[in-house]
């Protein structure tokens, strides 16, 4: 026996002993604020403390957009759009709650109804009325959410591969997220975390490889290890997805895009479809050989369809 746990002993010590060599430390929020926060990035507080990282462009007098990023993305993810929008529309894009440079939750309270609240806050914070809300993946799960609790202050919803449908990918998928969800062997790979695993969880998202670029993975790694946002990571994943019923979709009648990659390997397109037909006033877009990333993979197409359907709102004419 004393045997027996002296063998123990030596494989959970040097279980350790890899464990604190192959860690990879938190970044330094000075670097990462210098590396991408810089102009034409603000910085604003927020309720409970919170101060987010967010990008204000364009003519302040015109149609404001919000723009929600996916999980374990950021900002940079509607760079593409944002170049060519920020001409016609104002475009708002922040790093949501253990995201981005924003970073962990004060009070660690990553439930859909403060990501909700925060959305509210931001737009109160910029002085915004009412204005169009969309999102992707996790973000557009967000935007139904947001316009659920708050339909009065939406103009319309743009919903890029989102999440929120109950309709779930068989098998496949992403390997990150997979192994994030995984009690246990979640919370060790966010620790260990090595950059060839969040490149080929970004190589799996995409059929589109050219966006999976040196500098997109530095980013994605770099952001995923600011500090707090790891713990995030672990604790929306304990949460388990949740999904809206029919009923609740049914009764968002605001205009509505779905955008979505035919091709999407993490939200299959019958997710779209099934949003599709149960929103009252939508339409549906759908991209071949694209996958999760529409707005990335496919930006010239994405954005034409975007302009196009803007062009077609009650209030388009905010816009110059």
């Amino acid at each position: 026996m004393r045997r027996l746990v002296k063998i123990i002993a030596i494989i959970a010590g040097l279980l350790l002993i890899a464990f604190l060599i192959f860690r990879t430390p938190d970044t330094d929020p000075a670097d990462m604020r210098t590396k991408y926060g810089g102009a034409p990035s603000q910085f604003i507080e927020i309720g409970g403390g919170t101060t987010v990282h967010l990008r204000d462009e364009g003519p302040r007098d015109a149609l404001p957009i919000i723009l929600l990023h996916g999980s374990n993305a950021d900002l940079h993810t509607w760079q593409p759009w944002a170049e060519v929008l920020r001409e016609d529309y104002r475009v708002i894009r922040f790093d949501q709650v253990g995201h981005g440079l924003t970073g962990a939750d004060p009070g660690e309270d990553y439930s859909v109804a403060n990501y909700v609240e925060d959305i509210d806050e931001v737009a109160d914070a910029l002085g915004l009325e009412r204005f169009v809300l969309g999102g992707n993946s996790m973000g557009g799960g967000h935007t139904l959410a947001y316009a659920l609790e708050h339909p009065d202050r939406l103009i319309g919803i743009v919903l890029v591969d989102a999440g929120g449908a109950p309709v779930r990918r068989e098998g496949g998928g992403n390997l990150a997220f997979t192994l994030a969800a995984m009690p246990g062997i979640g919370n060790v790979m966010s620790q260990l975390l090595p950059r060839s695993l969040v490149e080929r969880s970004l190589s799996q998202s995409v059929s589109n490889q050219a966006v999976v670029t040196p500098e997109a993975v530095d980013r994605y790694w770099e952001m995923a290890r600011y500090p707090g946002n790891r713990a995030a990571t672990r604790a929306r994943f304990a949460r388990g997805l949740s999904s809206f019923s029919a009923e609740e979709i049914a009764s968002l009648d605001m205009p509505a895009l779905v955008m979505w990659g035919a091709e999407d390997a993490l939200i299959p397109l019958e997710a779209g479809k099934w949003l599709d037909a149960r929103l009252p006033n939508s339409t549906l877009v759908t991209y071949q050989g694209i996958g999760h990333l529409p707005q990335e993979e496919a930006p010239a197409r994405s954005i034409a369809d975007l302009r196009s359907w803007l062009m077609s709102l009650p209030l388009a004419n905010q816009s110059p």
